[in-house]
Order: structure tokens, then C-alpha cells, then sequence
């Protein structure tokens, strides 16, 4: 086995995803996942901390990127239209090749209950970043934490219509229909 190939961590996941696919997430173990991609299992360990993290790793782009979009947002715009910027500017991560397994990974994620939680508490990370960049902007803390949550459950229900759909399509198109079912929803509690 060679000591260094190019594009290790992209290896790793593809073959993760096809051997959840094959056997289910809890019959693989990190080492067959490494084997499968060429690779050793300490190199697995160096791409991701755990086996779990192969369905998530893009975790801290997706922080990033809605943190990034709310600092940049207009000066006037409102809590709901700076989280609406956010979700909207993850678009591009979500692309063709990351379609590819989405299906898979989202049934596995909601096929196992370890795997739900995880998924569950990362979501509630992304929620606590859309509020701490918010409340950096000056919103008040109540409001910046409605505003969070509500563009964590568009976003997340927009990944699931996404991962669903049996061909590609922009993530943006599908995660504008569900913040605005989101809004209209959050309106029509007043």
C-alpha cells in the first residue's frame, strides 16, 4: 500500500457510504472502510475522529458559512431574512456529487437511533451558530434564538427534500420553498 494517495478523505467516504449501503452502518467497522478505500485504518482516524463522522464531516462548513452570510447581510435586514441569506449560501456545498449519497446517508441517519441523536445535536450546534451571529449583529437574544431555530428547521427540512429527490437539484430551489413555508408558518402563530 502506498504511504500517501491523493484524495484520501473523498476515498474514505465513498467507500463508508457504499459498505453502509451494502451491510447497514452498525456491520462496518472504520478498518473495512479503510481497506475498501485503499487505505490504512489510521489514515481513517486521520480523516475523521469517528465512524459516525463520515455521514457529518461538513458540519463546520455549514457553521462557517452561516456564520459568514448573517456578518454579511444588509444592515436592515430583519432576523428571518439574515437567516434566510445563511441557508440560502450553503447552496453550493450541496452539490451534484454530494447528491449522490444523500438518500443513503439520510436513511441510514433516520434508520438508527445513535445516528438521530447525533444528527439531532448537530443541528442544534448549527441553531446555536445562526444565534451567536445574530446576537453579534445586535438582535436581541429571544429573537436570535427563534430566528436560528427557524432557519435550522427550513434548512433541515430542505436537506431531506433534497436527499430525497431521485435526481439532482439545486439545494437553493427546494430551501426556498421551505423557508417560506417556515415564515408563513412562524406568521401565522401571531
Amino acid at each position: 500500500m502506498a504511504r500517501w494517495q491523493p484524495d484520501a478523505h473523498a476515498r474514505l467516504e465513498e467507500a463508508a457510504l457504499e459498505l453502509f449501503a451494502e451491510r447497514g452502518y452498525e456491520a462496518v467497522s472504520a478498518a473495512e472502510i479503510a481497506v475498501r478505500a485503499g487505505l490504512t485504518k489510521a489514515t481513517f482516524f486521520r480523516h475523521f475522529p469517528d465512524k459516525p463522522e463520515v455521514l457529518f464531516w461538513g458540519q463546520d462548513l455549514l457553521a462557517t458559512t452561516f456564520r459568514q452570510a448573517i456578518a454579511d447581510g444588509a444592515p436592515d435586514a430583519s432576523p428571518l431574512e439574515l437567516v434566510r441569506a445563511a441557508v440560502l449560501a450553503v447552496g453550493p456545498i450541496f452539490d451534484a456529487d454530494r447528491h449522490r449519497h444523500a438518500a443513503t446517508r439520510q436513511r441510514l441517519i433516520t434508520s438508527s437511533p445513535a445516528l438521530h441523536e447525533r444528527a439531532v445535536l448537530k443541528r442544534a450546534v448549527l441553531a446555536q451558530t445562526m444565534t451567536e451571529a445574530l446576537q453579534a449583529r445586535g438582535v436581541a437574544a429571544g429573537a436570535a434564538e427563534l430566528a436560528g431555530l427557524a432557519g435550522t428547521a427550513a434548512f433541515g427540512a430542505a436537506y431531506v427534500r433534497w436527499a430525497a429527490g431521485p435526481t439532482y437539484r439545486a439545494f437553493t430551489t427546494v430551501a426556498r420553498r421551505e423557508l417560506d413555508r417556515i415564515v408563513d408558518a412562524a406568521a401565522s402563530l401571531s
